[in-house]
């Protein structure tokens, strides 16, 4: 066992002032913590004009903080923030080895963080991890083996994949066969609810604090195509939910998603009245003139994505305001036929959800199993 820091260069990201990110490609490639990892490269989406600490090609990026343990490979030259340290092994180990070693001690990594709002660690504590350094030769045969083995796993997870995009093709049919040719008033979005808002825009960081004491806060990625995703939640203080009573919740209001896949919408169930909202819409229905289930299928259907579509503003990150919502045109039956029209949907789309569920239990079978494959190789069990 060595201490990383005996076998490889530790370079401490640090991040530059704001002024100098741009999107248009002056500069290196920026990176600041975990964006798009997982993968072996993550992708681009900012560039910083004048970078402090700067990644080589293939160095390894550690994620430090909020969280803590994700690894990818640099794609070529590259600026780092404080979120992230650069990891350049010596020629004793094997790169790939090394990064895998990382992902197979991701949750032991992560465990080390320490914070409040953010778990991070230091790099001190990076300096000291003990790493175990084989010869090259048996390094290598334990990075062939691991990718052997990954490669055949990767075969079963493409194919699970294409179920769930070919079940996302379905619900699409489902919902234009639903709502194509309705006859009923023509509306805008405004005209059907009382009122459209947006959550917290302005640095929602202040607010946060950790789950025993705070508030569930939605964002982007609470919110799917007809559910919550009941998970990775930001939480905001007692006083920061109070402060923000605007953008509290309720029952049978409607969540749009602003900005990474906009026009995204869900109704909020009981179980998540009184939660607040961060960056996302929020649409109160008059249910006088529709029921909150009818506009949010007419928001997920292609006539909702595609005016979405239309409607989406902004030069990197698109995103979808009040304004383009509160213009989409709908075309609203009465509330029996609302009803009826909910209740094929929602028969329909139900077994899809069952298939889907259980293509998901199988990819985090999967993931599971990667996981067991790394445990194998670094526990010895895979390469005698």
């Amino acid at each position: 066992m060595m201490k990383l820091e005996d076998c490889a260069t530790i370079i401490a990201g640090q991040s530059p002032k704001s002024e100098y990110y741009n999107t248009d490609g002056n500069g290196l490639p920026f990176f600041q913590g975990k964006a798009d990892f997982g993968e072996l490269y993550p992708q681009i989406r900012v560039y910083c004009s004048e970078p402090i600490r700067i990644a080589e090609k293939d160095d390894i990026l550690l994620s430090v903080r909020a969280p803590v343990g994700p690894t990818n490979l640099a794609p070529t030259k590259v600026c780092i923030g404080r979120g992230l340290s650069a990891i350049r092994p010596n020629k004793e180990i094997e790169r790939k080895y090394l990064l895998l070693y990382f992902r197979y001690f991701e949750a032991q990594l992560s465990s080390k963080g320490t914070g409040t709002t953010f778990k991070a660690i230091t790099q001190r504590t990076i300096r000291n991890l003990e790493i175990p350094v084989l010869p090259l030769e048996k390094q290598q045969r334990i990075v062939s083996r691991i990718e052997d083995l990954f490669s055949e796993l990767d075969k079963g997870v493409e194919t699970l994949q294409t179920i769930k995009e070919q079940l996302a093709v379905y619900r699409q049919a489902v919902l234009k066969e639903a709502l194509n040719g309705i006859k009923g008033q023509p509306y805008t979005v405004k005209d059907v609810c009382k009122e459209i808002k947006v959550g917290i825009v302005i640095k929602p960081s202040q607010y946060y604090t950790d789950e025993q004491v705070g508030i569930k806060a939605f964002r982007s990625a609470n919110v799917r195509e007809f559910h919550v995703e009941d998970k990775n939640w930001a939480y905001l203080s007692i006083a920061g939910h109070q402060a923000n009573a605007r953008s509290i919740v309720h029952t049978g209001d409607i969540l749009i998603v602003r900005s990474g896949y906009p026009g995204t919408a869900c109704v909020v169930p009981e179980q998540f009245n009184g939660c607040n909202a961060i960056d996302i819409l929020i649409a109160v229905p008059n249910r006088d003139l529709v029921l909150p289930e009818f506009l949010c299928a007419y928001t997920n259907s292609p006539l909702g994505k595609k005016f979405v579509n239309e409607k989406k503003r902004g030069v990197g990150q698109k995103h979808f305001n009040v304004s383009g919502y509160s213009k989409m045109l709908i075309s609203v039956p009465s509330l029996d036929k609302q009803e009826e029209i909910v209740k094929k949907i929602a028969s329909r789309l139900s077994v899809c959800d069952s298939i889907e569920q259980t293509v998901d239990t199988a990819l985090a079978q999967a993931e599971a199993m990667r996981q067991s494959i790394l445990k194998k190789a670094f526990e010895g069990e895979l390469c005698k």
